[in-house]
């Protein structure tokens, strides 16, 4: 067992460890369509209360909403091996595993494109948990704790680390303590759950841990 109060980090992958909305800025053709666009997947998969359904299905859902092209969808999909980590992220994981604690991700995500852009983290998790295996989108509390048992850890000891609003209040509910990666600048939800830290990049995350 890792010293301290947790043995396990348990991250969002697409926007709490990936920069994925620069992909999706530039598959719209620009920040404002591409920022509309991601809103509403965001709205549109936070708000599946039941079992997983189709990640490009949700994807292609919230484009027609915004009026987004097949050809700017298809071109979102093919970036997916192409993401990259924020700024210290791979780095900083990398010595909280180095530290004894487990690292995992659960990402709403197709498995498909979800091992595409676990590839592009450069971290070796200890878990990876995928909502096209698991069954559940976050923020069903069955998707939390279908990446908890992946780590075989426990809520109580596992630090979560959230990069969006809607996650925030699914880990906390879930018993876990949430960091909020916040370096894509998105305000904060309406009656918000507390975070032990809201950071607009990812390095105050070790010193926390310290």
């Amino acid at each position: 067992m890792a010293a301290g109060r947790y043995d396990a980090v348990l991250c969002d992958l697409l926007t709490g460890l990936l920069n994925s909305w620069d992909l999706w800025d530039a598959a719209a053709g620009g920040e404002a369509p591409g920022r509309r666009w991601r809103m509403a997947y965001l709205r549109v998969t936070f708000a599946q209360p039941g079992p997983y359904v189709s990640y490009e299905d949700l994807v292609r859902e919230a484009a027609r909403q915004e009026d987004i092209s097949e050809a700017a969808v298809q071109a979102l999909f093919d970036g997916y091996g192409e993401l990259r980590p924020w700024p210290g992220v791979a780095e900083t994981l990398t010595a909280v595993q180095t530290r004894g604690m487990s690292v995992g991700v659960v990402t709403n995500c197709s498995v498909a494109l979800g091992k595409k852009a676990v590839a592009g983290v450069g971290v070796d998790f200890d878990a990876v948990t995928i909502a096209e295996t698991s069954g559940w989108y976050k923020p069903n509390p069955k998707a939390y704790a279908a990446g908890l048992a992946a780590l075989g850890t426990t809520a109580e000891r596992t630090l979560y680390v959230a990069g969006s609003p809607f996650d925030i209040a699914g880990a906390h509910k879930a018993g876990m303590d949430v960091f909020w990666h916040n370096q894509a600048g998105m305000a904060p939800g309406d009656g918000g759950a507390p975070v032990v830290m809201d950071a607009r990049t990812f390095a105050p995350l070790l010193g926390f841990l310290n």
